[in-house]
């Protein structure tokens, strides 16, 4: 692999969002290499506000198409970081 694709995505409606952005994570799972999920927890409840980092390791083409898919549901945005490795 020439490079890294991580993306990090912000999910501001956790709990209504939630069974939308794990059913796109499941259709996608192959092109996830790793998943990291943070939340706050508040003080007797779970936070409405959680992060999700994960490192892609298909094509730009399928990594694109992932993004637009979560970028779809209200109230999560995604944002991207490529590393390249030297030829």
């Amino acid at each position: 692999m020439d490079q890294h694709i991580i993306l990090g995505v912000h999910v501001t409606e956790r709990l209504q969002q939630v069974a939308k952005v794990q059913q796109i994570l499941t259709d996608f799972g192959c092109s996830i290499k790793t998943r990291l999920g943070l939340h706050e927890i508040e003080k007797g409840a779970d936070s409405t506000n959680g992060l999700l980092i994960l490192d892609m390791i298909d094509d730009t083409k399928k990594v694109d198409e992932f993004k637009a898919t979560l970028s779809g549901i209200e109230g999560v945005e995604v944002q991207q970081m490529i590393f390249k490795h030297p030829q």
